[in-house]
């Protein structure tokens, strides 16, 4: 299968977890510079070089191809030696002006049922949706809160079957910690004048290293600064989900990355449900 070179924008990393078939099965997301969403997986991340570690919101450049077993129109495999970072990733100053150009040509659904439809018809399985509300957040115990010994032997055994790595690397994967709750945004959308209500989990690193940041600034009480800034902070921004599904479960789907501008004041518009740009009409 034939590879090219690509330029992306990194908008999304989801927090590792062990996989028998790839070292980590982080799932790194973002837009081509034609606009089109695209997903390079797996990546090892926390294992390239610090000159390739990448991060959101930074242009790449980097050799990619189709993924074999992966039959999601958007999964590229990448070539990590490739990989160059463009300067540094884009300001949020002036209200994330530079986000926002970038960003403005992407389509935003109101909607998640419009989201599953596209995927239903056309096989997408990336995409923007903006809720209308957040009714809130569940965090619930992860059914194991530690990795087992045999995901830690996952962790590294494509480092040693492929030699990517020096030993003092390898070992060095073990020492990630596997965030011990699982967490939910509970959110409302309209659709045909009608308030739909959603629920979806939090895949997003962002949301994996607040709870380790709360967690070694205020021990046992991390909940509340936690939900101060996932149920306060962003929602009163102009909250907006990246969107990705499952390999295995092509139906299911996960929010990769959040997306939060400050709120601008809409111009005037239609009312009614719509389809339209990332930013606004």
């Amino acid at each position: 299968m034939a590879s090219r070179l690509a330029r992306v924008l990194i908008l999304c990393k989801t927090y590792p977890s062990p996989s028998g078939k790839h070292v980590e099965t982080s799932c790194v997301a973002g837009m081509e510079q034609n606009g089109k969403l695209i997903r390079l997986f797996p990546v090892p991340f926390r294992m390239v070089d610090d000159e390739r570690q990448f991060k959101k919101w930074q242009w790449v450049k980097l050799r990619i191809e189709k993924a074999k077993n992966d039959h999601r129109p958007e999964s590229h495999k990448v070539f990590v030696d490739t990989i160059e970072c463009e300067g540094d990733p884009l300001s949020p100053r002036y209200e994330w002006q530079a986000r926002r150009d970038a960003l403005g040509g992407l389509t935003v659904f109101d909607d998640f049922a419009a989201l599953e439809a596209g995927r239903a018809r056309d096989g997408a399985t990336l995409g923007m949706v903006r809720p209308a509300k957040i009714l809130g957040l569940d965090i619930t115990p992860a059914k194991v809160p530690d990795w087992t010994a045999e995901e830690k032997e996952k962790l590294v055994q494509d480092l040693r079957q492929e030699g990517l790595f020096e030993d003092a690397d390898a070992k060095k994967i073990k020492t990630l910690k596997k965030v011990p709750f699982d967490f939910h945004y509970r959110y409302e959308c309209i659709a045909d004048d009608k308030t739909v209500a959603y629920r979806h989990k939090i895949a997003d690193w962002e949301a994996g290293a607040l709870y380790w940041n709360c967690r070694q600034r205020y021990g046992q009480k991390w909940e509340e600064p936690f939900r101060k800034k996932l149920e306060g902070a962003l929602p009163e921004a102009d909250l907006m989900f990246l969107m990705g599904t499952i390999h295995r479960f092509p139906d299911q789907w996960l929010i990769v990355s959040l997306i939060y501008p400050p709120k601008i004041k809409p111009k005037p518009q239609p009312t009614g449900p719509h389809q339209g740009s990332l930013f606004g009409p």
